[in-house]
């Protein structure tokens, strides 16, 4: 018999009814199968080839998984929040390290329970299509913008609702945002691709421009997000 291709609308569909459907992992959590963990900053929650029997949920804080060359270089792949979903293998094994940015709190579940509750699915296609839109954006960073552009992505990445699709553009009072970052400049660097020299650089040059402030190791003012905006490349 030959096979029928499915078509786009009903792919799309069944997408939709996946994506929408949330109750069930939010029950799971509640139901204390999910045991949560306490972590310091910059502590790790996993090493690259460590058995992958579980899988995390960020409820408060932030990770970052890296990977580590042999000669110890480290490329940061992906940023978790709040809700962010990590600890997902296709095999036995991690491929990657985890690290807390800040103190955070994790949900841990047991890899066996997840996979073998199909009304869990829902939330699991939900998180990787959403990681799956960040791997692109950061494939295209990596890959094809310059030094520049790529600081000025990672700030916007941090102003909600600016930037892309649907940008609700600045509002009536002064264009800027202050914003929180958990990373130091040498795990920034790591995460684009660049050293921290050219990160620090790149900074100074914005500030040189007026077009951000830091206000402390961790905080800094974006003056104009418009003009913070434009220099990503995107536009």
């Amino acid at each position: 018999m030959a096979y029928k291709m499915p078509c786009a609308g009903g792919i799309a569909e069944r997408l939709s009814d996946i994506v929408h459907d949330e109750s069930a992992w939010t029950e799971f959590i509640r139901s204390g199968r999910a045991k949560k963990v306490s972590l310091a900053e910059h502590e790790n929650v996993y090493f690259e080839g460590d058995r992958a029997d579980r899988i995390y949920e960020v409820a408060d804080g932030a990770v970052m998984l890296y990977k580590l060359l042999p000669d110890g270089r480290r490329q940061v792949v992906e940023i978790l929040s709040g809700g962010g979903l990590f600890g997902l293998q296709a095999g036995e094994l991690h491929d990657c390290s985890a690290e807390t940015l800040v103190a955070s709190t994790l949900h841990a579940a047991d890899r066996r329970d997840v996979e073998a509750a199909n009304e869990l699915q829902s939330h699991i296609t939900r998180c990787l299509l959403e990681q799956l839109q960040i791997l692109h954006d950061h494939t295209v960073l990596l890959g094809r913008k310059n030094a520049f552009e790529r600081v000025a992505t990672f700030l916007m990445r941090f102003v909600p609702l600016r930037g892309g699709a649907g940008c609700l553009g600045p509002g009536p009072d002064a264009d800027d945002r202050v914003i929180l970052l958990a990373m130091t400049r040498q795990e920034i660097a790591d995460y684009l691709g660049l050293t921290i020299e050219t990160v620090s650089r790149i900074f100074s040059e914005m500030r040189r421009r007026n077009l951000v402030a830091v206000e402390r190791h961790d905080r800094m003012r974006i003056c104009d997000v418009c003009g913070i905006c434009r220099l990503t490349g995107t536009h």
